[in-house]
């Protein structure tokens, strides 16, 4: 709903997004990216303004308008719909060795 009726051109969050979300994040040629848990304060300096443009009354969870510089966030599903929570997964389940990094003193 929010990709058709709102023309989002990308949402942050936190967390992997299912196949429904990510089906129509493709459709409509949306972004969704994901910032490491914690860091609420570097992304809050990237962001120079914002205003809300839809849902005012549920506070916290209205949509919002950035004008952002240099936002430490991660594209996690792109606007194909490749996710990293799937590719990466698949890529580091075919590591069958890791070397050993010690430190031989």
């Amino acid at each position: 709903m929010m990709l058709i009726k709102t023309n989002l051109l990308g949402m942050i969050g936190k967390a992997e997004r299912g196949s429904i979300a990510i089906k129509s994040i493709k459709k409509y040629s949306s972004v969704y990216l994901i910032a490491v848990g914690g860091s609420a304060y570097l992304i809050s300096k990237a962001i120079k303004s914002a205003k809300i443009i839809a849902f005012k009354d549920i506070g916290m969870e209205a949509v919002r308008e950035f004008y952002v510089e240099d936002m430490p966030v991660t594209v996690a599903v792109d606007s194909l719909g490749k996710s990293i929570h799937t590719m990466g997964s698949k890529k580091w389940s075919k590591i069958t060795h890791i070397p050993d990094s010690s430190v031989h003193i």
